[in-house]
C-alpha cells in the first residue's frame, strides 16, 4: 500500500489549501473541472498516458490517452456550443457506460453548461420527472434509449435538442433530433473554455428518491478540491495505478470518483460496460491488472454469493487497495474480502449531497469490520441528539449523523427547492438523515436511516445490525429488516432474506437461522418473522429500498418508485 502517512499525520493541521496548492489553484482563478481533468493533465506532460481503457459485454475495446480525452471533450463541447448551448444550460447525459458518457461529461463542463447525468435504465416517467424539474435544454443519448425521450418530448418544451450519438443514417431524424458521432466528427484541437469560477454550478445530480420525489442536488466547480484530495488520500490513487470504479455515472459515485477524481489525478481508469457477473468482473480485473478497486456493498455481497472457489480461477495479484461505498458494508464482507483477496474492503460514507467522502477507513488505519471509520481530515462530524440537535458526547449512544458545513464539495442547494435544502440544516449542522453511534476511538457505526429505526416496546432496534447478523449465516445471501405492526409492542422486527444457491426455504432452516442469530442479538432485536423472497427491492444504484417492504407491511402508499431496479 502506498498511502500518504497515518490518519493522525494527515488530520494534524489540515487545511483544504493542500488540495488547492497541488492543483495550482488560487482563490478567484478560473476553475473548470473539464479543463482540470484533461487539458491540465496534458500540460503536465502526460498527454500520451492512457486515461480510459473501455470494454463492453461483447469484448469490444476502446483506449483513450489524455490527449484523446482532451480533443474529444473539446469536440463535444464545440458541437454543443454550435447548437446554442450556453453557460448555465442543463445538458442531460443519458447513456450506457460508453466512452461518450465520460468524455461528454467533461465537454459539457468545458462550455460552462451544467451536466445532468441520468441512469440509462430509467423509464420515460422517471426521465420526465427529472428533465422537467431541471428544464433541461439538451439530452445526449443512444438510439436504443431515444424512444423513451421521444415518448415525453411533447411534454418538455424546454428540451430543444435530442442528440443521438449512434444514429442510424437510414432512419430519418425526428423533431428536435440531431445526430452526432464522436468517431466521425472532426477533432477539435483547441476550445475556448468557459471561465467558470469556483461557485458556478457544475453538476446536477438527482437523488435516488428513497423518500419522496427525487431532488436535484446542485454542485459547483469547487467540488473538485474535495474530490481530488479524498481520492488521493482515501482511495490511495497513484500515478502508476489502474483504477476501477464500478459505479455508473448516473449516480454521484460514478461522477465524483468515476470521472472527476481519477482524471484530475491523471490516473488510468478502466470501465466495463456490462451487466454484473462475478466471472466477468474477475476476468476484467485480471485482464486490466486493476490495482485500486472502488465498488458497492451490493456488488460485494453478490461476489460473496458466487463463492470462494471462482476467485481461485483468476490472477488478482495486481489488487492492492479495495474500497466500498453506497450503503454500509457488513462486517462479514470485510472478513470475506480479507480471506479471498488478502485485502479488506475499506468502507467509506458520503452522500449525493456531500459530493465527496466524509467518513472513511483511511489507508493504514486499523479497520473495525462494520464501521464506517473516522471523519476525513478537514471534516467535522458528530452525532446529534434527535430532540435537541446538540452533539452527543458519551460513546456508544445513537444519534443523527451530522457535519459542520463548509467542505468544498457540499451541495449548494436543491434545484428549485431551497425550502427543503434549508431544512437539512439544524443548529449549525448539516443533517445526513442517517443514524450512527461513535465508539471511544472515534469510529462511526451506522445503525440505520433516521426513518428506518424500529421502535419495539420503546426499545430502538437498528435494521442494519439485524441484517448484518443474518448475513453471517451460511445460507443467507441478502437481507432487509423492517418494522411489522404488533398489537402489544406497536411494532416488531421482520426480516426478508434471499438464499444462496443450494439452500431451500423451510421451517427447519428458519429455526436454524433464528438460533444462529439469537447468539448475536438482544431478544428485542430478534425477528419475529422471516420471509423468504427471490429478490429484494433496490434502487438502480443498488441500495435496498426498505421503505417498499415497510409500506407493504403497513398497508401504506409506496410512493415514488422511479428509481426501483425492476420498476
Amino acid at each position: 500500500m502506498y498511502y500518504f502517512g497515518t490518519y493522525e499525520d494527515r488530520a494534524k493541521n489540515f487545511d483544504w489549501s493542500i488540495s488547492e496548492k497541488e492543483l495550482e489553484y488560487k482563490a478567484g482563478d478560473v476553475l473548470n473541472i473539464g479543463w482540470y481533468c484533461s487539458d491540465r493533465i496534458c500540460k503536465m506532460g502526460k498527454g500520451d498516458k492512457p486515461a480510459l481503457l473501455w470494454e463492453n459485454q461483447a469484448g469490444k475495446e476502446k483506449r483513450y490517452t489524455y490527449h484523446d480525452v482532451r480533443r474529444a471533450s473539446n469536440t463535444i463541447g464545440a458541437f454543443l456550443r454550435g447548437l446554442g448551448i450556453k453557460d448555465g444550460d442543463r445538458v442531460c447525459l443519458f447513456m450506457d457506460k460508453v466512452p461518450e458518457l465520460y468524455i461528454g461529461f467533461l465537454g459539457v463542463l468545458k462550455i460552462g453548461a451544467i451536466a445532468q447525468p441520468l441512469f440509462s435504465a430509467f423509464g420515460d416517467e422517471s426521465l420526465f420527472i427529472r428533465l422537467n424539474d431541471a428544464q433541461t435544454k439538451a439530452i445526449i443519448t443512444q438510439r436504443k434509449h431515444a424512444p423513451k425521450v421521444r415518448k415525453i418530448l411533447d411534454k418538455l418544451p424546454a428540451l430543444e435538442h435530442l442528440i443521438i450519438i449512434d444514429h442510424d443514417p437510414a432512419r430519418p431524424l425526428g423533431p428536435r433530433e440531431v445526430a452526432f458521432s464522436l468517431d466521425g466528427a472532426a477533432p477539435v484541437e483547441t476550445l475556448d473554455i468557459f471561465p467558470t469560477k469556483a461557485e458556478m454550478p457544475s453538476v446536477l445530480h438527482y437523488t435516488s428518491g428513497t423518500t419522496g420525489q427525487p431532488k436535484g442536488v446542485k454542485h459547483v466547480h469547487y467540488s473538485l478540491i474535495g474530490q481530488y484530495l479524498t481520492a488521493r488520500w482515501v482511495l490511495d490513487i497513484h500515478d502508476d495505478d489502474i483504477y476501477w470504479c464500478t459505479a455508473d455515472p448516473g449516480w454521484v459515485t460514478g461522477t465524483s470518483y468515476g470521472i472527476i477524481a481519477p482524471w484530475a489525478l491523471g490516473a488510468t481508469q478502466v470501465v466495463l460496460d456490462s451487466g454484473f457477473s462475478a466471472e466477468a468482473w474477475y476476468r476484467f480485473a485480471e485482464k486490466m491488472k486493476v490495482t485500486v478497486w472502488y465498488s458497492a456493498p451490493t456488488a460485494i455481497r453478490s461476489l460473496m454469493k458466487a463463492g470462494d472457489e471462482i476467485v481461485k480461477k483468476f490472477n488478482l495479484s495486481s489488487l492492492r487497495h479495495l474500497a466500498s461505498v453506497g450503503e454500509p458494508l457488513n462486517p462479514e464482507a470485510v472478513i470475506w474480502s480479507e480471506r479471498v483477496f488478502g485485502l479488506p474492503f475499506h468502507d467509506t460514507y458520503w452522500q449525493t449531497e456531500t459530493g465527496a467522502i466524509m467518513l472513511t477507513n483511511f489507508p493504514g488505519m486499523k479497520i473495525k469490520p462494520g464501521s464506517m471509520g473516522r471523519p476525513f481530515p478537514g471534516i467535522t462530524a458528530t452525532v446529534l441528539d434527535p430532540k435537541t440537535y446538540e452533539p452527543i458526547t458519551e460513546p456508544g449512544r445513537v444519534g443523527l449523523i451530522a457535519f459542520q458545513p463548509g467542505w468544498p464539495s457540499m451541495m449548494r442547494t436543491y434545484w428549485n427547492n431551497e425550502h427543503t435544502y434549508k431544512a437539512k440544516f439544524k443548529n449549525g449542522w448539516y443533517l445526513s438523515g442517517d443514524r450512527a453511534r461513535i465508539d471511544k476511538d472515534g469510529y462511526f457505526w451506522f445503525t440505520g436511516r433516521d426513518d428506518d429505526i424500529i421502535n419495539t416496546g420503546g426499545h430502538l432496534v437498528s435494521p442494519f445490525e439485524v441484517e448484518s447478523a443474518l448475513l453471517e449465516h451460511q445460507a443467507v445471501a441478502e437481507s432487509a429488516v423492517v418494522a411489522k405492526p404488533d398489537e402489544v409492542n406497536m411494532e416488531v422486527v421482520k426480516a426478508f432474506v434471499t438464499l444462496k444457491p443450494g439452500f431451500t426455504p423451510s421451517p427447519d432452516l428458519e429455526l436454524e437461522i433464528m438460533n444462529f442469530i439469537r447468539k448475536k442479538l438482544s431478544p428485542l432485536a430478534m425477528p419475529q418473522e422471516i420471509e423468504y423472497v427471490d429478490s429484494l427491492p433496490k434502487t438502480r444504484s443498488g441500495k435496498i429500498m426498505r421503505r417498499v417492504l415497510h409500506a407493504k407491511e403497513w398497508g401504506e402508499e409506496i410512493g415514488d418508485l422511479s428509481t426501483l431496479e425492476n420498476d
